[in-house]
């Protein structure tokens, strides 16, 4: 009888964990759908078009440059796939191959972490490169390709087991896709390492970075020893650090601070239900303001770097005076047909007068 109940009790403790781990979030469709639809249009024009003037006309040897060309295609990668995004969650059918689905699912994990460290070396590369201007000098652009490509890699590497651990519902409900994914049960020990990674190398470094970087900036405009011709660049350097962290703080601190919990829950380690619906819900907002960094980052090219703010000012200039000239002309053109209309009607009617 004793065995009888303690089995008993713990089916009941199992069947509450599951009922917990279930609560239908259906606010989750319509919240993603409008975040990304919000997100698409900003996000696509600004990436290309930062990408469009970071490439052609803004000079290689300028701070960070290589950095921010790789932020921009990491966040256009996102951004390109948001489309898909947004029928799902509008429709709540996926008519496209398993492999997309996890492609998108896999893109969205690798702009978040690619962002990340690339935001993290544009403030250190600002940050020591005014406190070491000599090493600025001597600093080749094929380093920081080399620091680029390397990101690529071991973020790339370090994101598959996030979308390989989402793809259990894919076996049987062929139409589910991103939210509705299930998630592979893990050993404890592979689910402490898969979150220490991620907090430690997606968070808890790169803030430690930024926030130093910060102070050291902030700390070097307050010495009397600094040139008056130094203290604008430094008060540059310093705008652009500080809103690294803010697209950081805004964007990546909310899900980092979930996630461990997030997992827990996941591998059914709380039993109080009210926690883990917070936790859920949590998540969910959380990985909508992770989006919003596709239309911070352009912020940190526009506002941040003076060479960036001029030739877009410039050659956006130029296409607005290029639209306006076409216009110009198909008026003028309009109005010819028009005037040629009339020409040839008065001639009509001279000729039937006649």
């Amino acid at each position: 009888m004793l065995f009888i109940r303690k089995k008993m009790g713990s089916n009941s403790t199992n069947n509450t964990r599951a009922k917990c781990t279930d609560f239908q979030m259906p606010f989750q469709y319509s919240l993603y759908a409008t975040t990304y639809i919000i997100i698409f249009i900003p996000g696509l024009l600004a990436n290309s078009a930062a990408l469009w003037v970071l490439c052609r006309f803004i000079s290689k040897k300028n701070k960070a440059i290589i950095f921010m060309i790789n932020l921009s295609v990491a966040d256009l990668a996102h951004v390109l796939s948001l489309p898909l995004r947004i029928y799902y969650y509008i429709s709540h059918h996926w008519p496209f191959q398993r492999a997309l689905c996890l492609l998108c699912f896999y893109l969205k994990y690798l702009n978040m972490y690619a962002s990340i460290c690339f935001l993290t070396c544009i403030s250190l590369q600002r940050c020591l490169f005014l406190l070491k201007p000599f090493r600025a000098r001597n600093w080749k652009r094929r380093y920081d390709v080399g620091i680029s490509a390397a990101i690529w890699v071991i973020v790339g590497t370090a994101c598959l087991p996030l979308p390989i651990l989402r793809s259990a519902g894919l076996d049987n409900h062929t139409e589910s896709c991103f939210a509705d994914l299930g998630l592979y049960h893990i050993s404890m020990a592979s689910s402490i390492g898969m979150v220490t990674a991620a907090e430690l190398g997606g968070f808890v470094f790169p803030v430690a970075i930024i926030t130093y970087c910060t102070w050291k900036t902030r700390k070097s405009l307050q010495e009397s020893q600094v040139p008056p011709q130094n203290t604008k660049e430094r008060k540059k350097a310093l705008r652009m650090v500080l809103m690294c962290a803010v697209v950081f703080v805004v964007c990546f601190t909310p899900y980092h601070l979930n996630f461990p919990f997030f997992m827990m829950v996941k591998q059914d380690m709380f039993s109080n239900c009210s926690f883990t619906k917070t936790t859920l819900c949590f998540h969910i907002i959380s990985l909508c303001l992770a989006n919003l960094n596709c239309c911070l980052d352009p912020v940190v090219y526009y506002f941040m770097t003076s060479e960036f703010r001029d030739q877009f000012s410039e050659h956006s200039g130029l296409v607005l005076q290029s639209c306006v000239r076409c216009r110009d002309s198909a008026l003028e053109i309009h109005q010819r047909k028009d005037d040629l209309q009339t020409i040839s009607l008065e001639c009509l009617d001279d000729s039937n007068i006649m």
